[in-house]
């Protein structure tokens, strides 16, 4: 079991990295010159290579903490909690998945502030889940 922890913890590490460079990607597309074609393609290149390589390993990730959950037997309330949190970073990459597809369309409009701030997201979700892990307060 200790082999499938360090696993996860592998698996978490990765996938946040990809959570946490992906919108900052983001921000650079969304500051694009509309003439420089170029960049964007460049920028869009990398974004869609990065949520290529990070959604399997977010797929592996969780799996290996239900692994980790069912094979531990864990319970208590803050498992849940991290849980909860664990889906709303299951829903914030799928909704990357959704920005990533209106750049290569030419749909998203948002502002490059708004994806600064949206950027955020999983710094304070990891927080909670390091908390909630660590700490387990009920």
């Amino acid at each position: 079991m200790l082999v499938a922890k360090v696993l996860h913890l592998w698996m978490v590490v990765s996938w946040f990295a990809g959570l946490f460079y992906l919108p900052r990607i983001f921000v650079n597309l969304a500051m694009v010159d509309p003439d420089s074609e170029k960049e964007r393609k460049r920028l869009l290149m990398m974004a869609q290579k990065l949520y290529r390589f990070m959604t399997p390993i977010g797929f592996l990730a969780v799996a290996l903490g239900l692994w980790l959950w069912f094979g531990y037997g864990f319970s208590g309330g803050w498992l849940h909690a991290k849980t909860a949190l664990v889906g709303l970073l299951i829903v914030y990459h799928a909704y990357c998945g959704r920005l990533l597809q209106g750049f290569r369309d030419g749909r998203c409009k948002r502002s490059h502030v708004w994806f600064r701030w949206f950027n955020e997201v999983p710094v304070l979700l990891l927080l909670a889940a390091i908390y909630l892990a660590v700490l387990k307060p009920f």
